[in-house]
């Protein structure tokens, strides 16, 4: 009998021409959603490839200037001399941190439009390089770039309501119902053939385009981890579909007319993917207020211009604090301008952290905020699972700037002793490089898993609860 349910349902779907042009614009959202997400990668991949070329071309140039310094034995300026570690550490050498777009990237751009992608790092203060971002258009990152993610959150249940808003009470609106329920089949079954079939048709239909789009994307379905993201994903398409249908199948169970239903579910919706969203940011940034970045900005500049003019105070504290560095006339260290920069980017970095650390801890806490309300809608927690799987969220952004902060240490602590100790760098083998280690991918599984059951959740229940109230449905009338 349920096979029957299932291949009548399909004759009555596949006559009904409405669905197979929705269904069509669908396809196209897709396609188009996966476009865009491929657009932007290649156009991220193109600013990395292109920052590379230049820190290599300029890296050539530095061994050149050298080689060519120690044959003709010539002079050169000290503020322009490619061995001085203060020069190559600070602004002729700087290297760049880069974090490679992640390994579903185009099906979800997540904030990685917003979020920087590289710093160029070198000796000077820690903010001072972490402040500098690509200018772009403000509007465009307020409205964000449409993708796949946007299409499987935003259009994908709407077309899933489209399609069960009536399945119920069409057929007793036509007086079918009750001819129906007058053979041996259940009304729960009834349901649960329509549904399978709907849900077998957008599923599927969602899954195959998002396939042949990644196929056609260049998606590197050899990279580590890129099987486990793939099953994920379609999971997370797969439950977040189920929470819609089980709460058509919640709605229908009050037999309540087609618009009536269809009013319900629309506004259910509106509620719970697009009006909760914006309240829960409205909330965390009400309750935890981010300081203003002009101030974070005031602060830094007038710390630089503070510790420039007690640069020589603060060499003195420096080799206090750090005596093995101490090498040579006092007196003469005391005046050298490379030295009093080095001091001078920790007095700035020292200075301008209690401004920092309130900036970070406010956007903690209101990650945190974000992550306790996310279970209140179904689109909260879809986009946290699709962006985890992309590799544009904030949580491997996260990740990639406590690379950047260990590179940044490293750095330094390779060119500080060399400055103070007036050596010359002959060699750029050993100067440090940037690597990025992707986070684990359990890790990623189980943030993702928790997203998923708080849709499942709340999908069971819905469809336990619908399924139960089948038994009153009233049939006629």
């Amino acid at each position: 009998m349920f096979l029957r349910i299932l291949r009548h349902e399909w004759s009555t779907l596949r006559a009904d021409a409405t669905l197979w042009v929705v269904a069509g614009v669908f396809a196209v959202a897709i396609g188009y959603g996966v476009w865009n997400g491929v657009r932007w990668v290649e156009f991220q991949t193109r600013a990395l490839a292109g920052a590379a070329a230049e820190e290599q071309e300029r890296y050539d140039g530095l061994r050149q200037r050298v080689d060519d310094i120690v044959k003709t034995g010539g002079q050169v300026s000290p503020f322009a001399d490619p061995r001085s570690p203060s020069n190559v550490g600070g602004r002729l050498g700087p290297r760049y941190a880069m974090l490679p777009p992640g390994p579903l990237a185009p099906l979800a751009i997540g904030q990685s439009d917003l979020l920087p992608y590289y710093f160029r790092i070198s000796t000077d203060s820690r903010e001072n390089i972490l402040a500098a971002t690509e200018i772009e258009n403000p509007q465009r990152l307020l409205v964000g770039r449409f993708d796949l993610a946007f299409v499987v959150i935003f259009l994908y249940p709407l077309l899933i309501l489209a399609v069960t808003y009536n399945m119920l009470s069409a057929e007793k609106e036509q007086g079918t119902l009750a001819l129906v329920l007058s053979q041996p089949v259940a009304l729960r079954t009834i349901v649960t053939g329509k549904i399978t079939l709907r849900a077998m048709v957008l599923v599927g239909t969602v899954l195959v385009c998002s396939g042949v789009a990644l196929a056609l994307g260049g998606v590197d379905l050899a990279s580590p981890g890129i099987g486990l993201r793939l099953l994920l994903w379609a999971g997370a398409v797969a439950v977040y579909g189920a929470f819609w249908f089980s709460l058509a199948a919640l709605v229908a169970s009050f037999g309540r007319g087609s618009a009536t239903s269809a009013t319900i579910l629309a506004s259910a919706w509106l509620v719970l993917v697009v009006m909760l969203p914006s309240l829960f940011n409205l909330a965390v940034t009400t309750i935890y207020p981010v300081p203003s970045r002009v101030e974070m900005v005031q602060a830094m500049r007038e710390a630089s211009d503070d510790a420039s003019a007690e640069g020589s105070k603060l060499l003195a504290s420096y080799y206090e604090d750090h005596p093995e560095l101490a090498t040579g006339d006092a007196e003469q260290a005391m005046t050298d301008f490379n030295m009093i920069r080095v001091a001078v980017n920790d007095d700035v970095e020292r200075r301008v952290r209690p401004v920092v650390a309130r900036y970070e801890q406010q956007i903690v806490a209101q990650q945190a905020a974000i992550d306790g309300l996310r279970f209140l809608s179904p689109a909260v927690l879809m986009q946290e699972a699709l962006n985890d799987l992309a590799g544009t969220g904030t949580a491997r952004h996260r990740h990639f700037v406590a690379q950047v902060d260990r590179f940044h240490a490293e750095w330094r602590g390779y060119f500080t002793p060399l400055i103070f100790q007036r050596a010359q760098v002959t060699s750029f083998d050993d100067v440090p490089r940037f690597a990025f280690e992707e986070e684990a991918t359990g890790a990623i599984a189980r943030r993702v898993g928790v997203s998923l059951a708080g849709l499942a959740l709340p999908a069971a229940l819905m469809g336990l609860f619908g399924v139960s109230r089948l038994r009153r449905y009233p049939v006629v009338g």
